[in-house]
């Protein structure tokens, strides 16, 4: 692990420095990632990236079957230009220019997801009609999270970056995009 720090003027409050630190991290793996730290000595900012080193360039759309608790250890990077899909749960994350890079494993991205909904869920009306569907996908959550709901997760990434490592490679696809996809 090596660690680098700089510094710049905050876009934030325009008054404060940031320091950048820049830190290589091998994993046990043998992936590497680039984890840097932004954080201002006057303000609240603080931002967190993660850059894996050892990534697939190729854009593409990823697909990964999950059947059981195992497959839920699967890896996953997301970059902030992969699209994140589980159709079966009607749930997605667009990329876009203010999006961050994921990396984590099924298991993690499920936690996101539920994260989200139970916020969304808290600021319904208890009289609002959606309640009753929101805690059905709350329920179909703790059921994929302990490997009990088959469901698929899907990544296209039209910039390439994104890629999954399965724990079963029989349950993986990926199918290049040619560059009139992409068009």
């Amino acid at each position: 692990m090596t660690q680098e720090e700089f510094s710049i003027k905050c876009p934030a409050c325009e008054q404060g420095i940031i320091v950048i630190s820049k830190t290589m991290y091998d994993l046990p793996d043998k992936d590497k990632m680039l984890i840097l730290k932004f954080e201002c000595d006057k303000c609240s900012f603080f931002k967190n990236d993660i850059i894996p080193l050892t990534t697939n360039m190729d854009s593409g759309v990823m697909t990964l079957e999950i059947t059981n608790e195992a497959d839920l250890k699967s890896k996953i990077y997301r970059s902030p230009m992969g699209k994140l899909e589980i159709p079966e749960l009607e749930l997605e994350v667009e990329p876009g220019p203010r999006a961050d890079f994921y990396y984590t494993n099924v298991e993690g991205i499920l936690l996101r997801f539920e994260n989200a909904v139970s916020i969304y869920r808290n600021n319904l009306e208890e009289d609002d009609q959606q309640i009753v569907e929101i805690e059905k996908l709350q329920n179909d959550l703790k059921k994929a999270m302990k490997g009990k709901l088959k469901f698929t997760l899907i990544i296209t990434d039209t910039q390439g970056g994104s890629y999954i490592i399965p724990q079963d490679k029989s349950k993986y696809t990926f199918e290049k995009l040619m560059k009139n996809d992409l068009e």
